[in-house]
């Protein structure tokens, strides 16, 4: 049984060189005796090693996946360039600022010094690895080809969160502007109407029907704006939890999302771009069809592709071809079960299906550039019905006086 392997931390040092010249820097190692041990193979003499602090607020930083696709890039790239898997782990953990994403380093490399596979390293921390990734790093294990196969994965991820940076820039931007304008509006409501209302009431005379409209939002929310409030933040909870614990109101979600205008062609193509890629990652890495098509249903993320998917699966097991039975699901564009043909025929379904999310990709990214050029005009036509609405609210009565004398 291998001996378990000591716990690598990071250390700060400071020493000087053989011209006697003072230097400083970082180091990682298990403890501060091998690491001034280190010091000195380098012909550094330390005066100063000690344990690198935690930032306060760093080591609450959470891993993201855009983490671990600069991680499997920089694996890739050091397998590749032949430098031994153990060595490797310590590199690439000195890289990252991030001290959670160096301790989730740190914990895969203990085990496979420990004489485990690193697939198996990484399944042991599904969090961060899925099913796809740690399917593809056992096959490049047991194939002798980890390096060609990281390098695939690299590209798989940083390529599906380019696309998913993609769907949030055309999400928030309108999702933001618009909440600001909420903002905006109720404090006009609660804060700047109330002093209207005050000169209103000198008037003498019978107010518009808009500006009566709007000073009974403006005392519904003076009254009860702690209620209106805690009952937004309560709803959005509410429908936080119960779409993590309800399956059947998410599958109604991604059906719903994929007929919303605009967005939902935005959503549609990113889901055929990401089938087309992961089945492509899959199948090039020499999974057989069958077992790839499974690890590509989860990956769609959208219940409508992950069933359409699932009867591919099943008619592909049964012996019809992938693009026949893409076209009976009626869930795929033509152009995508047409390229599917010809990389069947031609025997480079790998490389058709590669240009198919290569297509769609760039189509998310034309058409998020086109939403968003489109969204500002709406936006500001959205705010100044909002404020502009509020402001001549109140200065009707003002403009009726006017006319009146």
């Amino acid at each position: 049984m291998a001996e378990k392997a000591q716990k690598t931390s990071t250390f700060v040092w400071e020493g000087t060189d053989r011209k006697g010249a003072k230097i400083k820097g970082e180091t990682a190692g298990q403890n501060i005796a091998l690491v001034k041990a280190q010091l000195r193979k380098q012909g550094v003499n330390p005066t100063k090693v000690r344990k690198k602090a935690v930032s306060l607020f760093g080591a609450g930083k959470a891993i993201k996946p855009l983490d671990i696709a600069l991680f499997t890039r920089q694996m890739a790239t050091m397998m590749k360039a032949g430098v031994p898997l153990l060595q490797s782990f310590d590199i690439i953990s000195e890289g990252f600022e991030n001290p959670n994403m160096r301790k989730l380093i740190d914990e895969v490399k203990q085990d496979v010094a420990a004489g485990n596979s690193f697939a198996t390293s990484l399944r042991k921390r599904p969090r961060y690895f899925d099913e796809l990734y740690c399917n593809l790093v056992d096959a490049g294990e047991q194939s002798g080809a980890l390096e060609n196969l990281l390098d695939r994965v690299a590209t798989y991820k940083e390529k599906t969160e380019a696309l998913k940076a993609k769907i949030k820039k055309a999400m928030n931007y309108p999702i933001a502007v618009i909440a600001v304008a909420i903002i905006v509006s109720a404090i006009l409501l609660i804060k700047v109407v109330p002093q209207f209302q005050d000169v209103f009431a000198n008037f003498g005379a019978e107010l518009p029907a808009f500006t009566l409209f709007v000073i009974g939002i403006s005392e519904l929310l003076q009254e009860w704006w702690l209620v209106v409030m805690f009952g937004l933040v309560a709803s959005g909870f509410a429908l936080r939890e119960f779409h993590h614990r309800s399956q059947a109101f998410r599958d109604n979600l991604d059906r719903a999302v994929l007929k919303a205008p605009i967005f939902g062609d935005i959503l549609y193509k990113s889901a055929v771009a990401r089938y087309a890629r992961t089945l492509a990652t899959t199948f090039a890495a020499g999974v057989p069809l069958v077992d790839a098509l499974d690890s590509v249903a989860g990956a769609t993320g959208n219940i409508v592709f992950k069933t359409a998917v699932n009867k591919i699966k099943a008619d592909v097991s049964s012996g019809m071809q992938l693009n026949f039975s893409m076209r009976t699901t009626g869930t795929f564009p033509a152009m995508a079960v047409q390229m599917t043909a010809i990389g069947e025929e031609s025997g480079a379904l790998d490389e058709m299906l590669d240009k198919v999310a290569s297509f769609y990709e760039a189509e998310v990214d034309n058409a998020v550039d086109g939403l968003t050029a489109l969204m500002e005009p709406m936006i500001m036509a959205v705010l100044g019905v909002l404020v502009g609405g509020l402001i001549i609210a109140m200065y009707l009565p003002i403009f009726q006086l006017g006319s009146v004398v």
